[in-house]
């Protein structure tokens, strides 16, 4: 048995991390030093390296969404169907983001008629062929069904990567109530309305919760409820289980756990040299340059040594005069738990914000 420590993949979803720092830091309007507007590309790579650092990354790929084309809205055309279309300079963002991140030597995922969270979805099923364990990273919640044995979730909340809980499938059933498995089962009751996917009448997260817990899957709630619903009733109460009997409510919930479904072989993950640290020193400096990010914390996170040279640009200061910098501390294996809330009844402890 090898004593070397399993490879962690990192795997971010990019349009996710750059959503947020558009919002975020648009007040900043920031622009590179050529003009390009970039502060949400900027706010990306800053939160890439601080990621990559605090897991203990060995290979980062990053995933996005094909903004072209989109199974999902082929096959459900109401998809997504109320959101207003992204601001332009948010477009050309995206567009520079997956140029930067080329450059800067990561993989870059823009799959097919697919989505950014199939890409997760993607390195987490495979990264156990190679022999590799897996951390996701992403605001996105339908992520939490993709926690397992191999794979952990670092849930980006407000205060970014350095604030957010790095979630296993025990501290999962703390904060949500339910297990990685009957996540899916958990949103496809309860709907998803950022995606225009409504709920089963009745059910928001608490509830769905309570059945689960009681009866562990949707499918042998809607079995229990063909049959009388005396356990669904005992676990939701009389009048939430009568919502079940509705002949629209397992249309319903089969229909969203279909939408809600990441697919697993987006991309091949054919090995583990690709995206692999540590990264280009080069490429490192001239990438966080560009966007007038710390360069010594970038280097030391994403090249895993100090710099080896000074900053060559006339008159600028030798990178370890600058006067943000310090020695990196070793970072914990373990993020903070975001405070758990006692549910008002059952057993779990429900954590809104997670919801």
């Amino acid at each position: 048995m090898s004593d070397q420590p399993q490879p962690t993949i990192l795997a971010v979803d990019g349009n996710s991390l750059l959503h947020r720092s558009f919002h975020a830091q648009a007040s900043s309007m920031y622009r590179t030093p050529d003009g390009a507007q970039g502060w949400a590309v900027r706010g990306l790579l800053s939160q890439l390296a601080v990621a990559a650092e605090r897991v203990c990354a060995d290979v980062v790929v990053v995933g996005f969404d094909d903004r072209g084309n989109s199974r999902r809205k082929r096959r459900w055309p109401h998809y997504k169907a109320q959101r207003p279309p992204k601001p332009e300079s948010l477009e050309r963002q995206l567009d520079l983001a997956v140029e930067v991140l080329r450059e800067l030597g990561v993989v870059v995922v823009v799959p097919e008629g697919l989505e950014a969270d199939d890409v997760l979805a993607s390195v987490a099923a495979q990264a156990p062929a190679h022999g590799a364990r897996t951390v996701v990273a992403t605001s996105d919640r339908d992520s939490f069904a993709l926690i397992g044995e191999h794979t952990k979730m670092l849930r980006i909340l407000n205060g970014g990567v350095d604030a957010s809980p790095l979630l296993d499938p025990e501290r999962l059933a703390m904060v949500t109530g339910v297990r990685p498995e009957q996540y899916n089962d958990l949103a496809a009751l309860r709907g998803d309305a950022s995606d225009n996917l409504p709920g089963v009448h009745g059910f928001g997260a608490k509830t769905a919760v309570k059945l689960l817990q009681a009866l562990d899957t949707a499918e042998a709630a809607f079995a229990d409820v063909a049959a009388g619903g005396e356990r669904c009733a005992a676990a939701i109460g009389r009048g939430r289980a009568r919502h079940l009997q509705a002949p629209e409510a397992e249309e319903r919930w089969r229909h969203n756990r279909e939408v809600m479904a990441m697919v697993p072989d987006a991309f091949a993950l054919t090995g583990l040299d690709a995206g692999r640290l540590p990264l280009d020193e080069d490429a490192v400096r001239a990438t966080y340059s560009r966007f007038e990010l710390h360069v010594p914390g970038a280097i030391r996170a994403l090249t895993l040594r100090e710099p080896t040279r000074t900053v060559t640009e006339p008159g600028s200061a030798p990178s370890w005069q600058d006067p943000r910098w310090k020695p990196t501390l070793p970072r914990p294996k373990l993020g903070p738990l975001p405070k758990l809330i006692p549910a008002t009844s059952g057993p779990a402890y429900v954590q809104e914000a997670l919801f």
